[in-house]
């Protein structure tokens, strides 16, 4: 099983770029979106879902600081993609966000998303998104993820 696993994070590690990929996050195929690239590392024994982003311009919400609701899309994000990398699909079914610190634009974030938790069909995730000019937490997130049914049958123990 661990080759497998292995070998599905070098196939799908920051590999979103399918044509019909049109997430506002991650889609290549979305000339408007953030185009944001995912990987998995592994960290402690543990994986994480990881990512850059620099607000720019066109994300500003007040004052030229990054927009809560994009903020929010990032760490939605980084936590679904912790799954999608792994060749499993899962949904959000519910999501808390905690902003802690303004970001300015042109400020470059780094995020992460880890799995806390697996109860049968439901992912229990965490996340983060830390700015990059004085490693402040800009805000946290956890949420809950289904996995669909064809992606509970393929996690399945066989």
């Amino acid at each position: 099983m661990a080759g497998a696993k292995s070998q599905s994070m070098k196939k799908n590690s920051g590999d979103l770029r399918d044509p019909a990929n049109h997430c506002f996050v991650c889609g290549p195929s979305n000339p408007g979106g953030l185009q944001v690239r995912f990987r998995l590392e592994e960290s402690g024994g543990q994986l994480i879902c990881r990512a850059e982003f620099t607000p720019g311009p066109t994300h500003v919400g007040y004052s030229n600081i990054l927009h809560g609701g994009i903020l929010y899309a990032l760490l939605d994000d980084v936590m679904a993609n912790w799954s999608f990398l792994q060749g499993l699909r899962a949904h959000t079914a519910r999501c808390e966000v905690r902003y802690r610190d303004a970001v300015p634009m042109g400020v470059s974030l780094r995020l992460q998303g880890r799995l806390a938790r697996r109860r049968g069909r439901m992912l229990e995730m965490e996340a983060q998104a830390h700015r990059n000019d004085n490693d402040a937490i800009a805000a946290t997130a956890r949420g809950r993820f289904m996995l669909s049914a064809a992606s509970r049958q393929a996690a399945s123990p066989g």
